[in-house]
């Protein structure tokens, strides 16, 4: 995992740190999470956004019907950072 801080990845340092289901999309890392349930989703975007803004990195949160995609790149170096990664792997640590 590359040090947690704001400058550009490298190509070898986002694949390799890209986890599975995440996928680079406009410049953002994104992916879209089901769920079985409406208000599933609401209470999982509600932890994304609370993650996030403990690390004050906050991404894109779209909430649909059982479904919710974040996506999330780093304005600061107009690309993405280790932020970005990190973001991500917390993400996953909370389903």
């Amino acid at each position: 995992m590359p040090e947690l801080e704001y400058r550009k990845l490298t190509d070898e340092e986002l694949q390799a740190g890209l986890l599975p289901g995440w996928s680079v999309v406009g410049g953002q890392i994104t992916k879209t999470f089901a769920f079985e349930a409406y208000k599933d989703g609401i209470v999982f975007a509600a932890v994304v956004g609370h993650l996030a803004d403990r690390m004050d990195h906050h991404p894109d949160i779209t909430i649909g019907y059982r479904k919710v995609t974040v996506a999330v790149d780093t304005h600061a170096v107009q690309g993405l950072s280790p932020y970005d990664l990190e973001l991500a792997r917390r993400i996953e640590g909370t389903l």
